[in-house]
């Protein structure tokens, strides 16, 4: 027999979806930010001029691109615990989404400033700029603006792979989606909430991001 969807617990719930839903946008927020430091890292050790940092960056990058999330994470929540190292959830949770945050953010940046003419950069260069100062100040600049839509993109894809620690305990959106389907004996209602919940997120950052790009243009 066909039931009528009832979202009648949000009357006492919805203060859990909002600490959940700030949950993920710090899990997120951090895994980016932390994502995007090491990804300009690596994506120096990938166009370098030294084989043994090109190999590294290089065989990092294939090795988090070729393997699932949800597997980075339980090997940093229980993998490493055979190292003697127990992270808490919330850390290994921001550990995980940083790690492959930061081998597609490589790839990004490295595209990013190969796509800068080589000009600029010689140009910089016959000012006296060091090759450090030169990829600082002129090129890394520019490649950012260029990247800006592949940056926003990664941090749409992060926040919906957030939803992955709920696994390792973390008690963002889906892990409290999960627990009120059992409490509540709901199938599909708390679903259906995070699920609006996530898509907000996604469009309005979508919408800012898009804002930045045109005022960037602009200027």
């Amino acid at each position: 027999m066909n039931q009528d969807l009832n979202f009648s617990f949000l009357n006492e719930h919805w203060p859990t979806f909002a600490k959940a839903a700030l949950t993920t946008l710090q899990l997120s927020a951090v895994g980016v930010v932390l994502g995007t430091l090491f990804g300009v890292m690596f994506a120096l050790m990938r166009i370098s001029t030294v084989g043994l940092l090109r190999f590294l960056a290089g065989a990092y990058i294939e090795l988090i691109r070729g393997t699932p999330m949800i597997v980075q994470i339980l090997i940093i929540y229980y993998g490493l615990t055979t190292f003697g190292i127990n992270l808490p959830p919330f850390t290994a949770g921001v550990v995980a989404l940083t790690i492959n945050s930061a081998a597609y953010m490589a790839e990004v940046f490295r595209a990013g400033i190969q796509a800068i003419d080589k000009g600029q950069y010689e140009a910089a260069r016959s000012l006296g700029m060091t090759r450090a100062m030169a990829m600082r100040h002129v090129v890394l600049p520019q490649a950012f603006r260029n990247m800006l839509p592949a940056i926003g993109n990664e941090f749409i894809i992060i926040i919906k792979d957030s939803s992955l620690v709920a696994f390792i305990g973390i008690g963002e959106l889906m892990y409290t989606a999960r627990n009120l389907q059992s409490s509540l004996f709901l199938p599909t209602e708390p679903l259906l909430v995070i699920a609006a919940i996530y898509f907000i997120m996604t469009f309005t950052l979508s919408n800012l991001l898009r804002a930045l790009e045109r005022k960037l243009t602009k200027s």
